[in-house]
């Protein structure tokens, strides 16, 4: 998927990081995602929603797409309107059953002491979640954040 010429159709703002599946890069994800989003003038609650989601989404791609081998993670952000769209993408092992993948509490690796609560913390603090994967090609998963879209009682 094109994600770069999608969104500037769409007239959004993109950036477009790549690195290496290694753990201590989760963290750098996290970061850049709430710093892109700070233009957005979010809550700090809106802010530790995007960094858990992404947190999650690289994490499976870490722990998950790629197992025991480092691969690349691709992480697209980008503002549009008051949205923000994050993009996390590996070229890893893939999920031969997405569906079940997404229910909570299923996980592929009981023995590493997983929850299998990612998919479902992605959309408990997004909007939107999509999730594509093929085996053997990778996974995509697509997260959207509307920002000031919980309105104060």
């Amino acid at each position: 998927m094109n994600t770069d010429l999608k969104n500037k159709e769409r007239g959004g703002e993109t950036v477009h990081l790549e690195f290496e599946s290694y753990s201590h890069n989760e963290q750098f994800a996290r970061v850049v995602s709430a710093v892109f989003a700070a233009r957005l003038d979010p809550t700090v609650e809106e802010i530790e929603d995007i960094k858990t989601a992404v947190s999650e989404a690289v994490t499976n791609a870490i722990i998950h797409g790629y197992e025991k081998e480092i691969g690349m993670v691709h992480l697209d952000l980008t503002i549009a309107g008051k949205s923000l769209t994050i993009v996390v993408r590996d070229e890893g092992i893939g999920i031969a059953n997405v569906k079940q993948a997404m229910e909570p509490l299923y996980t592929s690796k009981p023995s590493k002491e997983r929850s299998g609560m990612g998919f479902s913390f992605m959309e408990a603090f997004m909007d939107e979640v999509t999730v594509e994967s093929e085996p053997g090609k990778g996974t995509e998963v697509r997260m959207v954040k509307r920002i000031g879209s919980i309105f104060p009682l």
